[in-house]
């Protein structure tokens, strides 16, 4: 199984790459044949969205289509966001704007949100809420907060008891993302995602 970490800061050394690399860790360690596919959209890399994607001679169609194609290979998903003024960063959303069903279609993912204090919350409500319609991507109802993160997930052992809960909820909620992945494919492959009638979300 392929599994594609997206981390969602435009910063370079974010909280958000290091917490993401925690988790493509622990998602080794659960299944060591796993490959882990990390994505930073630090420095943000990709331009605004416009509709010139559609034409595949287009500057913007060459620049996405790397990112497309490793999204395409996923089977599942974890979207690491930051906190920015209660806000999932605009490269984050922005990059949802490019994927399409064959991307991210009925492909599960968990919603990681980061804060430097005890936020993290609002960029999980605004991923919920707007951020499957039309590709139809899985979130799956567990998801991940990582509160004061500069002092959790650092280095081989828990630095005290909520560190060492937190990892505890990253290794249960890993879990349940790779059985949402094998149960779903065969979804996926009954060939009823993919109505030309129905491509949108109501």
């Amino acid at each position: 199984m392929r599994i594609m970490i997206v981390s969602g800061s435009h910063r370079q050394e974010s909280q958000s790459s290091r917490v993401a690399q925690y988790i493509g860790n622990d998602l080794v360690r659960i299944d060591p044949t796993l490959v882990i596919d990390s994505f930073s959209l630090s420095g943000n890399p990709l331009p605004l969205w416009d509709e010139s994607v559609w034409q595949k001679s287009s500057t913007l169609a060459s620049l996405w289509k790397p990112v497309r194609d490793r999204m395409q290979l996923a089977h599942a998903f974890v979207f690491v966001t930051p906190e920015w003024a209660g806000m999932v960063p605009p490269a984050l959303k922005n990059l949802l704007l490019f994927a399409g069903q064959r991307e991210v279609g009925h492909k599960p993912a968990i919603l990681v949100g980061v804060s430097s204090a005890r936020g993290g919350s609002y960029p999980i409500s605004e991923l919920r809420m707007s951020g499957y319609k039309n590709n139809r991507l899985l979130i799956i109802p567990e998801h991940i907060l990582v509160q004061d993160a500069a002092d959790m997930l650092l280095g081989e052992e828990p630095a005290d008891e909520r560190d060492s809960w937190l990892r505890k909820r990253i290794t249960f909620a890993n879990r349940l993302l790779l059985e949402y992945g094998k149960a779903v494919g065969s979804i996926r492959a009954s060939g009823l995602t993919e109505d030309a009638d129905f491509p949108y979300g109501m």
